[in-house]
């Protein structure tokens, strides 16, 4: 399954690249089902960078997800994720 990474998760201050706000389907019954799953987004270069999916995000289909070892690039927003 696909998704787009929409935002970063931020406060007042600053933002958290390790957390991201991902659409995931339309409905949270959609999202709720990939709650759980990983999920992986390649660099132009090659690199992979793994998350995985922690809770929903509002009540329109998004999800939260915390990324493992580094957060995401900038260049991430607007582009898709693959959820497996």
């Amino acid at each position: 399954m696909e998704a787009i990474v929409s935002h970063f998760r931020q406060g007042r201050h600053h933002q958290n690249t390790r957390q991201a706000i991902v659409k995931v389907g339309d409905t949270a019954e959609d999202a709720s089902k990939a709650i759980g799953k990983t999920v992986s987004w390649t660099s132009p270069g090659g690199t992979v960078i793994a998350g995985k999916v922690t809770a929903l995000h509002g009540r329109k289909g998004s999800v939260r997800v915390l990324f493992s070892e580094k957060g995401l690039p900038g260049q991430a927003l607007g582009k898709k994720v693959k959820v497996d």
